[in-house]
């Protein structure tokens, strides 16, 4: 299998205003994606008709309801793990860390319900080590 390649181009953004970060966390919403996982109508979400068996799925992270997916959302905002493209005022990708350690990454699917799809990275990706650090060093 041929190694994975990941954009180069995303990237944390320099943010640390609280308030700011603040304000976007209370707006953003987790929808989901069946496709990331196992029981999709945990999440309010009709399985896949044909699922792809290379989307990585959220239960290895330990997270098997919407609440749970939904406060690590607005926690990676809270945090900054936001990224510098974004939409409509919506950052494209937030970054969190599941509590069983695993980064994960979040992907807006709308900009103008500021509504996000997430799922685990895989190790191998370099924003992934980037999200962990951070993730810790607000802990410190």
């Amino acid at each position: 299998m041929a190694a994975r390649r990941f954009n180069p181009k995303r990237k944390i953004a320099p943010v640390s205003d609280s308030a700011l970060l603040g304000s976007l966390a209370a707006r953003v919403k987790y929808t989901g994606n069946p496709g990331h996982k196992r029981n999709p109508g945990n999440f309010g979400l009709t399985p896949p008709s044909s699922p792809r068996p290379d989307k990585t799925l959220c239960d290895g992270a330990n997270i098997s309801q919407r609440e749970v997916a939904q406060q690590l959302l607005r926690e990676g905002v809270r945090r900054g793990l936001i990224s510098t493209q974004e939409r409509s005022g919506f950052p494209q990708l937030i970054g969190a860390v599941s509590q069983n350690g695993i980064a994960l990454e979040a992907q807006l699917e709308n900009e103008i319900l500021g509504t996000y799809h997430g799922y685990p990275m895989q190790r191998t990706d370099p924003l992934s080590s980037e999200v962990l650090r951070r993730w810790q060093e607000d802990h410190q």
